[in-house]
């Protein structure tokens, strides 16, 4: 181990030399959600449910205004007399208390509060709300005041009140349990996005002096050697690190005593030392957690994807995010190998990750059973990731994937009505419940991230101006400034039907390209890897103006080169048949087993439209047919297929749509012999 981490340290420094000579790079930039505004069928009634209800019933349930519904809930309540209060935690540590043995909640309460409010900032851009905004602002001064109790700026609210002596696990504490570094990281988080969704700097603030304290304290010898029990941190000191250096007067009215390459430098060091617990002396040592937390080997080194799945999904977020922006082959390496193998190996039709609930972590290379895991926050994880991987290489299978999560499990992960939620996602369940409030709720404030993010995620641009279309969303977006204005619109009522309607209109004409995402399940690619197949039987067709053009395909984008001028139009055609899947052979648990996918949406057989679940075989030669019903479920298409051995028709609903009649009883897969 000595020589091994000697040898990674000296080739780490060398390649640091080399490094500086690249410059910052990034191929595509995501349209800023304050440029981009969401006008859609599908999605604007869902997101107005998640601004309206949903950020809500987060914020008021972590205030502990909630009815216990699940039996861990109940029996606290009636031995506590109440119910639990996240915001209690601040009052306590502000109010000068330690060391007392009393928390309310999970230790990455704390977390979960900054997440909430991270994902209520992004949605405040997209829809401005003075009660949520004051909502927010009173939780901030909580915070600060809590911040305030500790000289060093120092606050992790669970650690404070049980276990003063272990900041950051050591000591013989726990970061695994305690979350003292993954807390801290949301609180950036928060405070970058609540910043520039409002231009408020309290929060920041505090972010900033917590984030100066660490950067004192952990690193490079003699500091000391942590690395995060929970990745999450790495990503949100590299946006810090970006907000800060692009506003320098910024760091000058936070008074911070870093520079914003001291965020950067322990975002780094963070994801360089995993897997070397203990320095080339022995003198500083680390309590390490293994593959759990991606610390048993160099993240260099590591070929599979491995862990805790919400956890190796943010490392691979951060990674990839980084990668891009310093163009180091290292870690664009690393991301390949982590994305592929992801991809490849280990996702689930639903685009669910975590298929063992022990340690809610991956299993091994196609493993693939339909009681699997699959952890909303585990989806929503890999999505993030897809996105920057998307931004990393410009290659639209990313966005296949991000769609692939987005319209099945993260989805399924809310309930209509925006009050319940999903923490697990088999594709098959008896009787699975939705709930009101979890003792772990870390799921419900990541649909709330997800949700303020969305609209982000739909255009991005290029250093060549060109456009790309990354979601087929109805959506206006202004991208560039000044005479380089190009705004883009859609009009679309997609996933029910495949018409997408695009205007493009530059401010004066001029050449660039538009680069229309075309999924690969239109032309017949289930997954990049074959880890899915099905046969597409309908074509793509695009127009400009009205007239057609081929589909000049180049990594998962149509390629539209021309001289655009204002009113010019792309219409694209996908064919939205529903289509039969299966699972590649080397899926054992799903050998012989179909499913149904139509455009993005994966498809459930639920107990409430169907006698029973195990009548018929589903084959390629089965016939489908689609019908609208329009007062079902907030309106869906619904396929009806009927199964071959069999009198019965089956009715199949969206996946996302199960478990709103009740508790869900339901099957994603069925027998194909």
């Amino acid at each position: 181990m000595i020589v091994k981490y000697t040898l990674t340290a000296l080739l780490a420094g060398i390649i640091t030399l080399v490094e500086a000579a690249f410059v910052d790079a990034q191929n595509i930039k995501p349209v800023d959600v304050k440029h981009v505004k969401i006008n859609n069928g599908f999605w604007s009634p869902k997101l107005k449910v998640i601004h309206d209800v949903t950020v809500y019933d987060v914020l008021d349930k972590l205030e502990g205004n909630y009815k216990p519904d699940r039996e861990d809930l109940i029996k606290e309540k009636e031995k506590t007399g109440r119910t639990r209060n996240a915001f209690l935690n601040f009052d306590r540590v502000a109010q000068g208390k330690s060391n007392i043995g009393q928390f309310d909640g999970p230790p990455w309460y704390d977390g979960l509060v900054y997440e909430s409010i991270r994902g209520a900032a992004d949605l405040l851009i997209a829809q401005p709300d003075k009660k949520l905004e004051q909502k927010l602002d009173a939780y901030i001064e909580r915070i600060a005041k809590a911040q305030a109790a500790d000289p060093e700026g120092y606050i992790n609210t669970y650690t404070t009140l049980n276990r003063p002596a272990q900041r950051w696990g050591t000591n013989g504490g726990d970061d695994r349990w305690q979350h003292d570094l993954y807390n801290a990281g949301m609180l950036v988080e928060a405070g970058v996005h609540y910043y520039d969704a409002t231009g408020k700097t309290k929060l920041l603030g505090v972010a900033v002096k917590m984030a100066d304290y660490m950067c004192k304290v952990i690193g490079d010898a003699p500091k000391m050697n942590i690395i995060p029990g929970h990745a999450g941190p790495e990503e949100a000191f590299f946006k810090l690190y970006l907000l800060l250096k692009a506003q320098p007067e910024l760091a000058n009215k936070l008074n911070t005593k870093a520079t914003p390459d001291a965020y950067l430098h322990l975002a780094k060091y963070w994801i360089e030392h995993r897997g070397f617990p203990a320095d080339a002396d022995g003198a500083r040592k680390r309590q390490a957690y293994g593959s759990y937390n991606q610390d048993d080997q160099s993240v260099f080194t590591q070929q599979t994807i491995e862990g805790h799945a919400v956890r190796a999904t943010l490392l691979g977020t951060a990674i990839s995010a980084i990668g891009a922006y310093k163009n180091d082959q290292r870690y664009i390496n690393t991301a390949n190998r982590y994305w592929d193998n992801m991809a490849g190996k280990r996702t689930f039709i639903t685009g669910g990750q975590g298929a063992i609930a022990e340690d809610e972590k991956f299993g091994p290379d196609y493993y693939l059973p339909e009681s699997a895991y699959l952890e909303t926050c585990a989806a929503i994880g890999a999505a993030f990731f897809s996105q920057r991987m998307n931004e990393l290489q410009a290659d639209g299978k990313y966005m296949d994937e991000f769609e692939r999560a987005l319209y099945n499990n993260i989805l399924a992960g809310v309930s209509l009505d925006g009050r319940h939620y999903h923490y697990e996602n088999p594709l098959q369940a008896t009787n699975h419940p939705r709930w009101e409030w979890h003792s772990c709720p870390c799921c419900p404030p990541m649909i709330l991230k997800m949700a303020g993010a969305l609209p982000g995620f739909i255009y991005g641009t290029d250093a060549k101006n060109g456009v790309y279309v990354n979601l087929f969303i109805g959506s206006n977006a202004t991208i560039g400034e000044g005479k380089s204005i190009t705004r883009v619109s859609q009009k679309t009522e997609y996933p029910w039907k495949g018409a997408v309607n695009i205007s493009v209109d530059p401010e004066t004409t001029k050449s660039f390209s538009v680069y229309v995402r075309i999924p690969g399940w239109a032309t017949g690619t289930e997954n990049p890897f074959g880890l899915y197949n099905a046969e597409q039987k309908g074509k793509v067709a695009l127009q400009v103006n009205g007239q057609a053009v081929p589909v000049n395909i180049q990594k998962g984008y149509a390629v539209i080169t021309r001289k655009w001028k204002k009113g010019d139009k792309i219409m694209l055609s996908l064919p939205m048949e529903p289509r039969v899947v299966s699972a590649n052979t080397l899926v054992k648990e799903l050998n012989n087993k179909r499913a149904i996918a139509a455009g993005p949406l994966v498809y459930a057989f639920e107990a409430n439209d169907n006698k029973s679940l195990n009548v018929g075989n589903l084959t390629n030669q089965n016939k489908l047919d689609v019908k609208n019903q329009p007062d079902l479920l907030n309106g869906i298409n619904i396929i009806k297929v009927k199964a071959s051995n069999s009198s019965s028709a089956l009715t199949a609903i969206p996946f996302y749509s199960i478990g709103n009649r009740g508790n869900a009883t339901y099957q994603v897969w069925l027998q194909s012999q």
